[in-house]
């Protein structure tokens, strides 16, 4: 009886002391740590992530574990980080939907600003106007051109309304002076369809997940939405240069935690992340995908969210976007 009383002290002290090592950010991290993504598996934020939490796992001793949690706008993924314990084993891929959804809606159950202590920027990437191969238009004056002839079919591809995708077609709709119908869709795949059944005459997305099919020549970009050109696509013009000055859409994405993370914790998450993405092993597979890094210090993404908020507040306004 003796030593099964004892054996079971022993194990209780055992137990106490990894639960208390494990909320020490001084031995942090004790256990696996999730990290929340927002999308389903193969997207571009997907690969994103777990292309950095492998190599963070390693250099950190612990696995990082994806979390697939796909919601509109990421709304319920971010809540639910957002009301997690701040002890640093919950992590949020933060992107561009958060800042777009907090000038976007006019009520949301958390707040990217308040709730989200931040830990830096990974990556940025722009959106392409993309059209059919076989597609009569070759320029962003012709596609303008097209949509204005008087009887022709002409409609917008998307993700679903109030991402960037979307809110970037508006953008357009309104630069050029257009009155087509912008269809959202579920995913890029639902958008590339209908693009090629001609159900969409041009459509709006990302550049890393549609890069291999531009390359391959199955689908054709008339220009990138950034105020620069895509690197891996120099000889493409930007939307500015192309007849809508001032166009300027990018998207991107970081980690974020908990608010009242500890300082210590996130110091370390970004130290973590900083060498993860300028290794060699990532920077190739960014290259590879047609993302370009973007890092940053906790207080620069905290500026950085701020600033982005503010922009799609003022982009919403000028496009006369109703908001939700």
């Amino acid at each position: 009886m003796k030593s099964t009383i004892s054996a079971m002290c022993c194990a209780a002290t055992m137990m106490h002391t990894t639960i208390v090592s494990a909320q020490n950010p001084a031995h942090y991290p004790a256990k696996p740590i999730r990290f929340v993504v927002p999308f389903g598996p193969g997207g571009v934020g997907d690969i994103t992530a777990r292309t950095v939490a492998q190599k963070m796992g390693e250099a950190m001793g612990q696995q990082i574990v994806i979390d697939n949690r796909p919601s509109a706008g990421g709304i319920v993924a971010a809540e639910m980080v957002a009301r997690a314990e701040p002890d640093g084993y919950t992590l949020m891929l933060l992107n561009n939907a958060n800042a777009v959804s907090m000038a976007m809606f006019k009520s949301l159950p958390y707040d990217t600003l308040k709730d989200y202590a931040m830990v830096s920027t990974i990556a940025a990437f722009s959106l392409g106007v993309l059209v059919a191969p076989d597609a009569p238009v070759k320029t962003t004056k012709e596609l303008i051109a097209q949509a204005r002839t008087a009887g022709v079919k002409f409609n917008a591809g998307t993700i679903q309304i109030g991402s960037a995708q979307y809110l970037a077609a508006e953008l357009f709709k309104s630069m050029a002076a257009l009155n087509h119908t912008n269809v959202p869709f579920n995913n890029t795949g639902a958008v590339i369809g209908a693009l090629r059944g001609n159900d969409v005459q041009v459509a709006f997305e990302f550049l890393p997940p549609v890069l291999g099919q531009i390359r391959a020549g199955s689908l054709r970009v008339v220009a990138v939405s950034s105020k620069t050109r895509f690197a891996l696509l120099p000889n493409v013009p930007t939307l500015d240069e192309s007849g809508l000055p001032g166009y300027d859409v990018i998207s991107w994405n970081g980690i974020g935690a908990p608010a009242k993370t500890s300082r210590v914790i996130i110091e370390r998450l970004n130290k973590e992340l900083h060498a993860a993405v300028n290794s060699p092993q990532v920077k190739q597979r960014f290259q590879e995908l047609g993302i370009e890094q973007n890092l940053n210090t906790p207080e620069g993404m905290r500026t950085f969210v701020t600033g982005e908020i503010a922009k799609w507040n003022a982009l919403i306004d000028k496009a006369r976007i109703p908001r939700l």
